[in-house]
């Protein structure tokens, strides 16, 4: 699992496997052996993953919190989308000011849909 989420974050961001390798101090063949799953980061190179594919340690592990909380899913969701390249609507890209409004459109309805702002007054 965790071979697999290196991989996918790195695409999601556009990174080469060697910019990832350089970026986190290790060779291009440790991230290729670390994506195949032939070898796992020790645990400060796992914190400098996260670091550099902008995500957390427990989204890198499949470890995340799943009590239930749907803005927790929303953040999460919204943040991939916003760092999604190559993202098409109805065959035409999406820009990166598109992907954002996006994210920021889904934020909201789950605020307004949220059970506290119905339960105050709605």
């Amino acid at each position: 699992m965790l071979n697999q989420k290196i991989r996918q974050l790195r695409r999601e961001r556009g990174m080469t496997q060697k910019e990832l390798a350089r970026r986190i101090g290790v060779s291009t063949s440790a991230v290729g052996m670390y994506e195949q799953g032939r070898r796992e980061p020790d645990t400060a190179l796992l914190a400098r993953l996260a670091a550099v594919l902008d995500c957390s340690t427990d989204e890198l592990l499949g470890t995340a919190y799943s009590g239930g909380d749907v803005g927790d899913v929303i953040d999460s969701f919204a943040r991939t989308l916003e760092r999604q390249p190559g993202l098409m609507f109805n065959g035409a890209p999406i820009s990166r000011g598109d992907r954002e409004k996006l994210a920021h459109a889904i934020r909201v309805a789950a605020a307004l849909s949220s059970p506290q702002k119905q339960g105050n007054g709605r």
